[in-house]
């Protein structure tokens, strides 16, 4: 009898593990399910700081030339971004958002910057972001493959030579770190990764341990298995660490050290590992995806540094 209670009780602790990895992948992996506000409220930064700066700079954004246009994926979906001309300019930077934002959000501030300076900008929507198709969450390890075909239309709408940066923050950071891996076409002359994470499974497993205090094991596993039978990927496959040791792009790190979202140890791990021509920036109390406006000044100034040095 106790044997067979021993076993009955392994199996309902086995079956509340699995359930609660089921939880956990649903509301962290998949379009709908994952939510903008549990985002803020995890990344911790106050935004309602910098309202009446992000309200200005959305009204010039928004008065200035776009268009809405439209890639196809290595997988079939339809994937849209906005793109802002500036008056033909061949100077191209090409941004992704973070985690359950999309294009036309993240860039509201640096929107500022880049169009003032000459840059045209598209802004990517990932996909299951914004007007972006697909069902699930690709974390980097998808979207690094779409950039590659973004950067294919800024080439063929700009011409051969035109000059492109990639800028990420936090997932986007990540899709440019996970990019940089691959063999970008010449036009790609820099990377500017702000807060981005290593793997999907290690800022998890890092959420799960600092904001859930519950041990990653065995969701992660059980998590990973059902990515690689859904969304096609493993949760560790692409990892920004290994990624950036093949890189040959000039990339820019910018990360806050009061950032609990993404640890800035990450930034660090990033950095180090990085085999291209590199700069890094810690901007001191900017939380996740503050650092621009925690210190503009200091921001401004290293992306003044880094596009003077690669263009």
């Amino acid at each position: 009898m106790k044997k067979r209670n021993v076993i009955a009780a392994l199996g309902v602790a086995a079956a509340a593990e699995f359930l609660t990895a089921v939880y956990f992948y649903r509301r962290t992996m998949m379009r709908g399910r994952a939510k903008v506000e549990r985002t803020m409220k995890m990344a911790g930064t106050d935004w309602g700081q910098y309202a009446d700066l992000l309200a200005k700079r959305k009204e010039y954004f928004l008065s200035q030339p776009h268009e809405d246009v439209w890639i196809t994926s290595g997988d079939g979906l339809k994937l849209h971004g906005t793109f802002f001309p500036n008056r033909g300019s061949k100077r191209v930077v090409l941004c992704f958002h973070g985690y359950t934002s999309e294009g036309m959000k993240d860039y509201i501030g640096l929107s500022d910057y880049y169009l003032r300076r000459g840059f045209a900008m598209l802004l990517a929507d990932e996909r299951a972001h914004g007007l972006s198709e697909g069902k699930y969450i690709g974390f980097g390890c998808l979207d690094r493959r779409d950039a590659e075909k973004w950067i294919a239309w800024i080439i063929n709408h700009c011409q051969e030579d035109v000059k492109i940066i990639l800028h990420g923050t936090s997932m986007g950071a990540a899709t440019v770190l996970m990019a940089s891996g691959l063999k970008l076409p010449k036009q790609v002359k820099g990377i500017v990764s702000d807060c981005g994470f290593t793997s999907p499974k290690e800022v998890f497993t890092h959420v799960l341990h600092s904001m859930y205090h519950i041990p990653a094991f065995p969701i992660i596993q059980i998590a990973d298995w059902m990515n690689k039978k859904l969304a096609g990927y493993g949760m560790d496959e692409c990892n920004a660490v290994r990624e950036v040791k093949k890189s040959t792009t000039p990339t820019l790190f910018i990360h806050g050290d009061a950032d609990t979202f993404v640890p800035s140890r990450m930034c660090d791990a990033m950095y180090e590992n990085c085999s291209a021509e590199k700069w890094k920036l810690i901007v001191k109390g900017a939380a996740h995806a503050e650092s621009y406006y925690k210190n503009t000044k200091r921001y401004e100034e290293a992306l003044g540094i880094f596009i003077k040095e690669i263009l």
